[in-house]
C-alpha cells in the first residue's frame, strides 16, 4: 500500500502548519517539515511544542534562511527529504507540498492513484528546446554564475551578471547531464529519492553547479529524475493543480472554489487563500473520507483561459472566479509614503531597504524604473500598473513574501491613498511635508510641462505664487483627509519628532527609527 511522506516547506502561519501536519497524518501518512529560519523563532518553538513526539511528523535537521529563486530553496528541500527517507522506512512516496496547498481528493483516492503506475510525477521538460521559460533570462541561468537575490539584492545580482557577461565568464553544464526544467511541485518514488541522495553524495560538483544557477528549484530535481530515472517512468506533470494569471502569478481559491476544485484531475491544489476558513476545513475532512467517489471534469484551466478572453474584450459581467476577494487581505499592511519631492521619499525608501527588513519600492504609478521585483507584465508600463494597481501591490506581497510593503505616492493621487486606506488591510500614511522655495516651484513646472526652458522669466515669476499654492493647497487635502494612521516628516520637526514618525509608520524600533531619520542628506534639494 502507497504511504506518503510530504516534504512541506512553510515560513508562517505556524498553527496552520500545526493543523495541516495533523490532518496528513491522521491517515497513517508522514510530513517532514522546513520552517524558514527568516520566521520568528518562536513560531518554530510553537511548531516543535505541538509536533515534536509526534511520530508521524520529521523535521529538517537544519532551518535555512530561503529566497526566492536562490539554491536555499532546495537545500531546504534536501534537508527535509533527507530527514523523511531517514525518519519513514515505510514511505513509499515523498510528495512536495508548501503551506499554501490543501488536498482536494480523500487519502484514499491518492493512495490508489500512486499504486496504479510506477512512475513518478514531475514536470521535466528539456530546458534549452522547450518553451517553458516564456520571458526573461534562459541560457543565463546556467552559464553564468548567481551569488545574490536577485530581488533583495538586485544591484548586485545585475552588476554581477553584467561584469560575467562583459568578461566571457561563462561555465559548461556538468558532463553527462542534461538539464531538465519544470515546476517545483513533484511527487517521486522512494527509490527515486534513494538514488538522488546517493547521486549528490558521489558527485559534488553537481551541487557546486546549481547551487550557483538561478532559481534552480525549477531544474534540479527535474535534472536528476531524468538523469536517474528511465523515461517511460516518468510522467511530466505534477499532482499538485495551480494556475498562473498573465502576470505569473498563482490563482489564490476561495470558499466558493469547493467544487471547481474537486472536479480537477490533481490530488492537491495551491494556492488556498488563507481567509477561506470554510474551504479548508472542508478539504480538510475530505483527505479523511472513505469511499468517496470525484467525477473529474479537468476544466479549471479552460474556464480561466475563457474568463480570462472575456475580460479581455470588455465582456466581464462577474467577478472572474480567481478574484472573488479584492481585498488585500486583513493581515497585510500598506505603507505609503506621500511625497512631493521625490527625491526625498527615494532617499527614505532606499534608507528602508538597506537598513530593515520591510520591502520598499519607489513611485510604482508613476516612474517606470521603481525598483520593483520582476512583476511579469502587469508592471510592463505606468499606465497598466495604474490601471490594476490593487493587482500589482497583491503581486507585489506575493513576490515579496512579505506582510508588509512601502510605497511612494505622489500627493496628487489623493484617490490612489484613499482606495487603499478603505481596504481591509491596515494601511498607513507617511506625509513628507516640504518647503517649496522659488527654485523648486520653477523646476516643478518646467517638469510639468507648464513652462518652457526658454520662457520669459517674467512669466515664470508671474505663475511662481499661483503654483506654490496649488502645492500647499495639494498637501492640506492629504492632512485634511482624515486618513485612519497618519503620520508626518517634516524637514523642520527635528530629528526626535520625525524619528517617532518613522517608528510609527513602520513599526520599528525607535533606534532603528533614528537611524533612519538621520539618513545623511535625506531633506536636501
Amino acid at each position: 500500500m502507497a504511504r506518503i511522506a510530504f516534504i512541506l516547506l512553510t515560513h508562517k502561519d505556524p498553527q496552520g502548519v500545526i493543523d495541516q501536519a495533523r490532518r496528513l497524518t491522521a491517515t497513517g501518512d508522514y510530513v517532514s517539515i522546513h520552517f524558514d529560519k527568516r520566521a520568528p523563532k518562536a513560531m518554530f518553538q510553537q511548531i516543535r511544542d505541538a509536533l515534536g513526539d509526534h511520530p508521524g511528523v520529521a523535521f529538517a535537521a537544519r532551518r535555512l534562511h530561503c529566497g526566492w529563486g536562490e539554491w536555499s530553496l532546495v537545500a531546504a528541500t534536501l534537508e527535509a527529504l533527507r530527514a523523511a527517507e531517514a525518519a519513514f522506512p515505510q514511505a513509499t512516496h515523498f510528495y512536495m507540498l508548501s503551506g499554501d496547498c490543501m488536498p482536494i481528493k480523500s487519502a484514499e483516492f491518492a493512495r490508489n492513484f500512486l499504486e496504479a503506475e510506477e512512475c513518478d510525477y514531475i514536470e521535466s521538460f528539456d530546458f534549452f528546446d522547450s518553451d517553458w521559460i516564456k520571458t526573461g533570462f534562459k541560457e543565463e541561468r546556467l552559464v553564468y554564475r548567481h551569488w545574490f537575490n536577485e530581488r533583495t539584492q538586485k544591484w548586485l545580482f545585475y552588476t554581477s551578471y553584467e561584469l560575467q557577461k562583459r568578461f566571457g565568464l561563462t561555465r559548461d553544464v556538468p558532463k553527462d547531464i542534461q538539464v531538465m526544467i519544470g515546476s517545483q511541485w513533484w511527487c517521486l518514488r522512494r527509490q527515486t529519492v534513494e538514488a538522488i541522495l546517493d547521486l549528490i553524495r558521489q558527485r559534488p560538483e553537481i551541487v557546486r553547479f546549481f547551487s550557483t544557477t538561478w532559481i534552480p528549484d525549477e531544474t534540479f530535481f527535474q535534472t536528476l529524475v531524468a538523469h536517474l530515472v528511465p523515461r517511460k517512468q516518468i510522467r511530466t506533470r505534477t499532482l499538485t493543480f495551480l494556475i498562473f494569471t498573465d502576470y505569473g502569478m498563482p490563482v489564490t481559491f476561495y470558499n466558493d472554489q469547493y467544487d471547481l476544485l474537486l472536479r480537477q484531475g490533481y490530488l492537491f491544489a495551491r494556492k488556498i487563500s488563507p481567509e477561506a476558513l470554510d474551504l479548508r476545513e472542508r478539504l480538510g475532512a475530505l483527505w479523511q473520507a472513505q469511499g468517496q467517489d470525484f467525477a473529474i471534469a479537468a476544466e479549471g484551466r479552460q474556464l480561466f483561459g475563457f474568463l480570462t478572453g472575456r475580460g479581455r474584450i470588455g465582456r466581464r459581467f462577474a467577478p472572474r472566479f480567481w478574484e472573488t476577494d479584492g481585498s488585500l487581505g486583513h493581515e497585510r499592511v500598506v505603507h505609503m509614503i506621500v511625497a512631493k519631492k521625490w527625491h526625498i521619499a527615494k532617499r527614505l525608501t532606499a534608507a528602508i531597504r538597506a537598513q530593515t527588513e520591510v520591502p520598499a519600492v519607489d513611485y510604482v504609478f508613476n516612474e517606470q524604473e521603481a525598483n520593483l521585483p520582476d512583476m511579469g507584465g502587469v508592471a510592463n508600463s505606468v499606465g497598466k500598473r495604474e490601471r490594476h494597481r490593487r493587482a500589482l501591490v497583491k503581486l507585489m506581497f506575493e513576490q515579496f513574501e512579505a506582510s508588509q510593503l512601502v510605497f511612494c505616492v505622489d500627493p496628487s493621487a489623493l484617490a490612489l491613498i484613499a482606495d487603499f486606506d478603505g481596504d481591509r488591510a491596515e494601511t498607513r500614511v507617511l506625509f513628507i511635508d516640504s518647503r517649496f522655495d522659488d527654485d523648486y516651484v520653477r523646476g516643478h513646472m518646467g517638469r510639468v510641462g507648464l513652462v518652457s526652458p526658454d520662457a520669459p522669466p517674467v512669466m515664470v515669476d508671474r505663475l511662481l505664487p499661483i503654483m506654490r499654492n496649488d502645492l500647499e493647497h495639494e498637501a492640506d487635502r492629504v492632512k485634511e483627509a482624515g486618513f485612519r494612521r497618519f503620520s508626518i516628516l517634516s524637514e523642520t520637526a527635528g530629528t526626535d519628532r520625525n524619528a517617532a514618525a518613522l517608528a510609527e509608520f513602520l513599526g520599528i524600533t525607535p533606534d532603528a527609527a533614528r537611524a533612519l531619520a538621520e539618513t545623511p542628506y535625506l531633506f536636501d534639494d
